[in-house]
């Protein structure tokens, strides 16, 4: 008889608890239950575990096992327990010593023939028992991912056999190794300097980029409104160690296959059309991350925003003044971080050619409203920027005797500069400032205030809209290294809501 205690990490969201694998084996008939809370997958591991440990070259015990999942009020799942298990049995049976075992963390599926399979969730788990001062020991395909907790934090090993010879003081295992520092940088980021024309669109994302400010772009199809929403991540400032771990966790537990050479590169996040409330921002019977999550420190595009679903795109209205989302079911909860950008198109009417030089729309007055009413206006007033976007004219297209566009690295100089700015002012960007922080860092001059005023009487703007302004007018003085906001910020930053103006709605 024996008893062996295994450290163990389950996943509820982005957060990996811990889970103590405590394995006892007795006298009696030889059976093997599994009790704490666990699901099928986790109930299924009986047969794995006891396959993968003849395989392996041990004797599986010929007695009562009863294997405990403590706490017992946490509900367990998939197969990330196997070789906790695995291990506890071979420990309280006495055939690898248990002394090792306190000071490290294991987790991986195990295969018939006591290889690791990878599993979800590799880094929070790194993460967090990196904390208790732990080693995690887990499978080789996830080794790399979970060094980004650390140097030293994560080990890998490819069997069964390789992890129960290293306890027994044979052959240690190798330390994965972290990437050097978050890049982001990648020769395949689409480039700025491939738009012709749209001024007044590039400066837009110019100043979101700058405060981490949301966009909507309406304009006639092939103006290039996708174009210039795919380039915004290669113009946003590199991300921080901080932001990168976040942004990593998020992509490890969504299970979409992490990639470490992603390490420090902006999400970019483009769902179609037709996704349900659930796929954008989670859910499930286990909740998992929508694609706001996924988006986390990134960029969200919406594409033909007024072809979603209208039920889909209130779901967004809290996560945009959050930054998180909280999905809960009946048996569980998971909270979901979600700070993204979000940057959206739509077409001006159904046939998308309303207000085009060229007359080709046809569309009734009722049914051009009746389409710009799919997007709710408590939605819109959330949305920071929206501006027009025409076509570009024949000659800057076809680019005979322009000037070549400005590259994104050098509007990212000017980005980062300005929200260097922003970040030593207040500690974060200026889309995310409080009412008092913006009331006290964007008040504008005289001269601006009276402009403000004048604006909130013609337009009848919410009290949303007025903040958004003063957060928009700060970031555009940042740009324009101006301590103080200026008439001229104010004037630039209620211009970029045209959809606040009556002739727009």
């Amino acid at each position: 008889m024996g008893l062996a205690t295994v450290h163990s990490r389950a996943q509820t969201g982005v957060e990996a608890p811990e889970v103590q694998v405590e394995v006892h084996i007795a006298g009696g008939l030889p059976a093997l239950s599994i009790v704490g809370l666990p699901d099928t997958e986790v109930k299924e591991s009986r047969d794995r575990v006891r396959a993968a440990i003849a395989n392996s070259g041990f004797r599986f015990p010929s007695r009562r096992i009863t294997v405990n999942l403590a706490p017992a009020d946490l509900p367990k799942g998939g197969g990330r327990f196997d070789l906790a298990i695995a291990l506890g049995i071979l420990a309280a049976a006495g055939q690898i010593p248990s002394e090792g075992l306190s000071e490290r963390e294991f987790l991986g599926e195990l295969s018939l023939s006591g290889e690791l399979r990878p599993v979800h969730g590799a880094l929070p788990a790194a993460i967090r028992a990196a904390a208790l001062d732990r080693t995690l020991v887990l499978p080789a395909p996830n080794a790399a991912e979970a060094a980004l907790a650390g140097d030293g934090a994560a080990y890998g090993a490819g069997h069964l056999a390789e992890v129960a010879s290293a306890l027994s003081g044979g052959d240690g295992l190798a330390a994965a190794r972290p990437p050097d520092t978050p890049g982001g940088d990648s020769g395949d980021t689409p480039d700025l300097a491939d738009v012709r024309g749209q001024h007044r669109a590039r400066r837009a994302l110019e100043i979101a980029a700058a405060g981490g400010h949301s966009l909507l772009m309406t304009g006639p199809p092939g103006s290039g409104k996708s174009m210039l929403a795919a380039r915004l991540p290669g113009i946003l400032p590199p991300m921080s160690a901080e932001e990168a771990l976040e942004a990593a966790a998020v992509a490890s537990v969504a299970g979409g296959g992490f990639d470490p050479a992603d390490w420090g590169r902006r999400p970019f996040r483009a769902p179609h059309h037709t996704a349900s409330g659930v796929a954008l921002v989670g859910g499930g019977a286990g909740p998992m991350p929508g694609e706001i999550t996924r988006a986390h420190q990134g960029v969200l595009f919406l594409d033909e925003l007024p072809e979603f679903d209208r039920r889909v795109l209130e779901v967004l209205r809290e996560p945009l003044e959050a930054g998180r989302i909280t999905i809960s079911r009946a048996a569980r909860q998971a909270d979901f971080p979600a700070r993204f950008q979000l940057v959206a198109a739509m077409n001006p009417c159904p046939c998308g050619y309303a207000g085009d030089a060229s007359g080709r729309c046809h569309c009734t007055p009722d049914a051009i409203v009746r389409y710009r009413r799919r997007i709710s206006g408590p939605l819109l007033d959330r949305i920071d920027m929206h501006i027009p976007v025409a076509r570009v004219p024949r000659e800057q297209l076809l680019g005979s005797g322009a000037r070549p566009a400005e590259a994104s690295v050098e509007v990212r100089a000017r980005v980062a500069a300005a929200r260097e700015r922003a970040l030593a002012r207040h500690g974060r960007p200026n889309a995310l400032l409080g009412p008092g922080e913006v009331e006290r860092d964007c008040r504008p001059d005289a001269e601006g205030r009276a402009l403000l005023e004048q604006a909130m009487d013609q337009l009848r703007l919410s009290a949303r809209a007025y903040h958004r302004i003063l957060k928009l007018a700060r970031t555009i003085a940042d740009l324009a290294e101006s301590p103080r906001v200026r008439a001229p910020h104010v004037a630039e930053a209620v211009g970029l809501r045209d959809l606040d103006r009556p002739a727009a709605s």
